[in-house]
C-alpha cells in the first residue's frame, strides 16, 4: 500500500518571499536562478556518502538545485522501500535548505522486477481505468519487438510510452517522489521511449497527469520536468513537453595535449544553440528554452586514454575522465565551462557535479564526491570551495577565470 508524505514546506512562497520562491507555476527568470545554482547529486536521498556532510556542503556552497537525488535504475521494487528511507533525509535538507529543490528522476528502463510493484487503487483511477488488484505487467510496458526489447539486458528494456502500462508506471513513481518533497522530475531518454508514441501524445498525456497530481500535493503545488534531448526538445502546436531542457556536455579531446578536453558548438549531438523553444508548462515563451548540461555516466568505451572523437573523452564516461584529472584541473575546468556557456550559449548553464557514480579505472575510486575532503568524507574530490567561489562570483573569483586557451594543463592523476 501507498504512504502518503506530509510536506512541509506548503506555506514557503507566502512566508519567504524573495527571488526563490514560486508557487503553482515558475517564471522564467527564477528557473534560471535554480539552473545557474544547480548541481547533480546522486542519491542525496538514497543515503549514499555520508548525509550530513553531504547536506552540510550542499548548504555552504548555496545550493537551490539538487539533481538525481532519488531514482531506481531497474530494481523497481524497491520503490517504496526508497521512499521511506529517502523522507527523513528530505525534511533535514529542506529544514536546513527551505529553497533547495530536491530531484528524482524516472528513467528509460523497466525489468521484470517491476512486477512485483503492486498498483495502488488512485493510479487506476487517474486513468479510468476499474481497479483491479495486481501488479505492473512488464509485458505491456516495453515495445512489442525491435532492438530496444532486452536493450540494457534480459528482462530489461526500454519502456514504449504510447502504452497505458508504461504511462501508469511513470505516473505512479514521479506520484511517489513527489509524497516525499521532491519538487524535479528527470525522465531520462525521452526520446529513445516515444518510437511509436504519435506527436508524442503519451508524453504530453503523462506529464499533464503528473503536473496535475504536483499542483494538489507538491510543497510548492509545481514540478519541473526535464529529460535529455538529443534532438534539442518536444514541441507539439507551439507548446514545450519539458520546463527546461538537458543533456550530457559532450567533452571534445583535444588530441594533440593528452586528457585534455573542450567544449565546442556542433561537437556530436551536443544541445548548445539548438534548444528548442515555444510555450513552457508555466506560460511564457521562449525561442530557446533554458537547459543544463552534466558531467554525464555511461561506462567506457574499452580504449582507455586513447583519444576516439566520440563522445567517451579519453575512453571514458565523462565524470570518470572528469575525476581522473588532477585537482587543479578539475577546477579550472568547472571555471572554464561555466564561463564557456556564458560566451557561447547564455541560456545554457553547468549542473555542477556534486555526486555520481564512476565507471572502472577511475584511480580505484567508485564515486564521486565534491566535497572537501575530511573524515566525514575521505574520498572528497575538494570541487566544493571552487563551486562556492564560482556561485559567488567575487571579484577575486572573476580575476581567475580564464580564456579557454589558457586553462594550464596539469595532467591527470
Amino acid at each position: 500500500m501507498l504512504t502518503f508524505f506530509i510536506c512541509i514546506l506548503p506555506l514557503f512562497s507566502t512566508m519567504s518571499p524573495g527571488p526563490y520562491a514560486f508557487d503553482g507555476r515558475m517564471p522564467q527568470e527564477t528557473l534560471e536562478r535554480y539552473l545557474s545554482r544547480s548541481i547533480t547529486f546522486m542519491d542525496l536521498l538514497s543515503g549514499v556518502g555520508n548525509v550530513e556532510d553531504n547536506l552540510r556542503m550542499l548548504n555552504n556552497i548555496g545550493a537551490k538545485f539538487a539533481g538525481r537525488t532519488i531514482y531506481r535504475w531497474g530494481s523497481e521494487s524497491g520503490i517504496e522501500a526508497l521512499c521511506a528511507k529517502a523522507k527523513p533525509i528530505a525534511e533535514k535538507a529542506h529544514a536546513l535548505m527551505p529553497d533547495l529543490i530536491l530531484q528524482g528522476a524516472v528513467f528509460e528502463i523497466i525489468t521484470r522486477d517491476v512486477e512485483k510493484v503492486h498498483i495502488p487503487a488512485w493510479a487506476f483511477e487517474e486513468f479510468g481505468l476499474p481497479v483491479e488488484d495486481r501488479c505492473f505487467r512488464y509485458t505491456e510496458m516495453i515495445y512489442p519487438e525491435g532492438p530496444l526489447v532486452n536493450n540494457w539486458s534480459e528482462g530489461a528494456s526500454v519502456p514504449d510510452i504510447s502504452r497505458r502500462e508504461t504511462q501508469m508506471w511513470f505516473f505512479y513513481a514521479s506520484a511517489m517522489y513527489i509524497n516525499i518533497g521532491v519538487e524535479g522530475i528527470h525522465y531520462g531518454q525521452v526520446e529513445l521511449m516515444n518510437r511509436r508514441d504519435k506527436d508524442n501524445a503519451g508524453w504530453f498525456d503523462t506529464l499533464e497527469r503528473v503536473r496535475r497530481y504536483a499542483s494538489s500535493h507538491a510543497c510548492r503545488h509545481f514540478v519541473l520536468c526535464d529529460a535529455h534531448v538529443p534532438g534539442g526538445g518536444i514541441v507539439r502546436d507551439g507548446k514545450l513537453l519539458l520546463d527546461f531542457h538537458a543533456f550530457p556536455l559532450r567533452v571534445k579531446e583535444v588530441v594533440e595535449k593528452p586528457q585534455e578536453g573542450i567544449l565546442e558548438v556542433g561537437f556530436l549531438d551536443s544541445i548548445y544553440r539548438r534548444s528548442a523553444g515555444g510555450i513552457t508548462p508555466s506560460g511564457w515563451s521562449c525561442e530557446h528554452l533554458p537547459y543544463l548540461v552534466e558531467l554525464d555516466n555511461f561506462g567506457n568505451n574499452g580504449k582507455l586514454d586513447q583519444p576516439s572523437g566520440t563522445h567517451f573523452p579519453w575512453g571514458y564516461d565523462e565524470i570518470t575522465w572528469f575525476a581522473r584529472q588532477s585537482e587543479e584541473y578539475r577546477n579550472a575546468w568547472l571555471r572554464y565551462a561555466v564561463r564557456w556557456l556564458k560566451m557561447h550559449d547564455p541560456i545554457g548553464y553547468l549542473e555542477m557535479p556534486g555526486s555520481r557514480c564512476l565507471s572502472p579505472s577511475a584511480q580505484n575510486e567508485t564515486w564521486y564526491f565534491a566535497n572537501t575532503r575530511s573524515d566525514a568524507t575521505p574520498g572528497g574530490f575538494n570541487q566544493e570551495e571552487t563551486i562556492k567561489s564560482i556561485w559567488a562570483g567575487t571579484i577575486a573569483e572573476k580575476s581567475r577565470i580564464k580564456k579557454e586557451s589558457d586553462i594550464s594543463r596539469k595532467g591527470a592523476n
